[in-house]
C-alpha cells in the first residue's frame, strides 16, 4: 500500500464536509441579504403640487330676470285694398313695397262706364225737376179754384198727389246722382292709412269683380305689435316660483319688452305688454301675449321673427357664477369649491338661467363660498389649490343657453347684482 492509497480515502472522507460548508454559507448569505432587504423602506411619495386657480366669491343678490321668447311682428292695422266696383284695372299709381300716405291714389279702374252712368243720372234728375216744376205750377192754379168750388176736391187731391210724387222723383234722382258719383270715385282706389304697401295682386288689364277684388295690402308701421306665446308648463313654473317667493313680480305689474333683431342687435325702443289672451290655444297648448312697440323710423316690418325679452321681475337672494366655473359631465353639472384647507371640493349644482356671462345657480351653492373659475379642468377631488386672484370678467366665456326655452336673467349689477308676462300670475 502506497502513500497515495492511504491518502485517497481520507480525501473522499473530507469532500462531503466541504459541500455542507458551502451549502451553509449560501444559506447564511441568503439570510443576510433577506434581512438587509427587510431593513430597507420605500422612499415617501413626492408632495402633490398646488394647482394655481382663479376664483369667484359668491354673493346673494336680487337678480333682475329677463324672460326670453320668440315673437313675430304684426302691423297694428293691416288693411286689404279692394276694388269696390267692377271693371278693368287700367293703372297702378304706386311702387310696390313703398311707404304710402293716407288718401294716396293706388289704382284706377276704367272710369268711362261710370262717367256715362253719372251723366244718365244727372239727366234723369233734370227730368224729375222739370216734372216737379209742372206739378208745382198746376197745384198753384188748382188751389184757388178749388177754394171757390170751381174745381172738385178730387182735382185738388190729384194736383197735391202729382206735386208730392214729383218731389219724391227729384229726391230719388238726386240719390241716384250721388250713387253714381260714389261709384265713379270708387274707380280711384286710394289708401285709407299711412303705411307700407304690398305687391299688386292683380296686374293692369285684369278685371276686378266682387269675387276678384283684392288689389293689395297696406300695413301701418307705427306702432308695431309683437306677438309671442307662453306655454302651459312655463306658466305653471312661473306661478310656482312666485308662490315660493323665488320670483318677485314688479309692483305695478308692468313689464317692459325689448326686441332683439335677427342679427343680434337690440332694437333701440322699448315697449309694453298690452294684451294677454285668457284662453289657451287648444292646438298648441299656449296662450297669446301681445306687446306694443314704438316704431317711429319704420325699422320693424310686419312678419319679422324676433327675440322678445320681457323684463321686470327679480329673483331675491340669487347666486350667480361665471359660466366657465360650471363643468358639464355625464352625471350633471358641478363646480369646484375651495375648502378651508385650500383643497378642491367638487360640488354638484343645478344651474338656472343665463345672466349675461353668468349662470344662476338654483341649487348647490351658498353665499360666501369660493368657486374655482380658471384652472378647474386640472382639479380632482381633494387636490390642493393655490388661489392667484379673482377671475376677470374677460376670462368668462359666452357659454350656451339651455336647450329648452327658459327665462334668461339680465346681467347683474357690479356691486349688488327680471318677468312673467301679464296674465301669467
Amino acid at each position: 500500500m502506497t502513500l497515495a492509497d492511504l491518502a485517497a480515502p481520507a480525501a473522499q472522507v473530507r469532500r462531503p464536509a466541504t459541500i455542507g460548508q458551502a451549502t451553509r454559507a449560501i444559506a447564511l448569505t441568503a439570510t443576510v441579504l433577506a434581512l438587509a432587504a427587510c431593513g430597507k423602506s420605500e422612499p415617501p411619495p413626492a408632495a402633490q403640487q398646488a394647482v394655481p386657480v382663479q376664483v369667484f366669491k359668491t354673493v346673494a343678490q336680487d337678480l333682475p330676470v329677463t324672460f326670453d321668447f320668440v315673437g313675430q311682428t304684426q302691423s297694428d292695422q293691416a288693411v286689404d285694398i279692394r276694388g269696390r266696383v267692377a271693371g278693368f284695372l287700367v293703372k297702378r299709381n304706386y311702387v310696390e313695397g313703398a311707404v304710402v300716405k293716407a288718401n294716396q291714389l293706388l289704382f284706377e279702374i276704367d272710369h268711362k262706364p261710370f262717367e256715362a252712368q253719372l251723366d244718365a243720372a244727372k239727366a234723369q234728375l233734370a227730368q224729375e225737376k222739370a216734372r216737379l216744376e209742372v206739378a208745382q205750377a198746376n197745384l198753384a192754379r188748382v188751389k184757388p179754384l178749388a177754394a171757390r168750388n170751381a174745381l172738385s176736391q178730387k182735382d185738388l187731391d190729384d194736383a197735391n198727389g202729382n206735386f208730392h210724387a214729383a218731389s219724391a222723383g227729384v229726391e230719388q234722382a238726386q240719390a241716384e246722382v250721388e250713387t253714381q258719383k260714389l261709384n265713379l270715385s270708387y274707380t280711384y282706389v286710394r289708401s285709407p292709412v299711412d303705411g307700407v304697401s304690398s305687391f299688386a295682386v292683380l296686374p293692369v288689364g285684369a278685371y276686378v269683380s266682387q269675387t276678384n277684388s283684392l288689389l293689395t295690402t297696406v300695413s301701418t308701421l307705427q306702432p308695431m305689435r309683437i306677438n309671442f306665446s307662453v306655454s302651459e308648463p312655463q306658466t305653471l313654473a312661473l306661478r310656482a316660483q312666485q308662490k315660493a317667493h323665488a320670483l318677485v313680480a314688479p309692483a305695478d305689474e308692468r313689464y317692459t319688452v325689448t326686441v332683439v333683431m335677427a342679427d343680434g342687435t337690440h332694437y333701440p325702443h322699448k315697449g309694453l305688454i298690452t294684451f294677454a289672451d285668457a284662453t289657451y290655444n287648444q292646438q298648441t297648448g299656449t296662450f297669446l301675449v301681445r306687446a306694443e312697440m314704438p316704431n317711429p323710423d319704420g325699422q320693424l316690418r310686419p312678419g319679422q321673427f324676433v327675440r322678445v325679452l320681457v323684463n321686470g321681475a327679480t329673483r331675491p337672494g340669487a347666486i350667480v357664477v361665471p359660466q366657465r366655473a360650471v363643468m358639464h359631465g355625464p352625471k350633471g353639472d358641478l363646480v369646484f369649491v375651495v375648502g378651508k384647507d385650500n383643497k378642491a371640493e367638487p360640488r354638484p349644482v343645478m344651474v338656472g338661467e343665463l345672466s349675461g356671462p353668468m349662470w344662476r345657480i338654483a341649487k348647490g351653492l351658498q353665499a360666501g363660498e369660493t368657486v374655482v373659475v380658471d384652472g378647474a379642468g386640472k382639479l380632482t377631488a381633494g387636490a390642493p389649490v393655490h388661489v392667484t386672484g379673482q377671475a376677470p370678467d374677460a376670462a368668462v366665456g359666452e357659454g350656451s343657453a339651455p336647450a329648452s326655452l327658459r327665462p334668461v336673467s339680465a346681467p347683474a349689477a357690479p356691486a349688488a347684482p327680471a318677468a312673467p308676462v301679464a296674465g301669467v300670475s
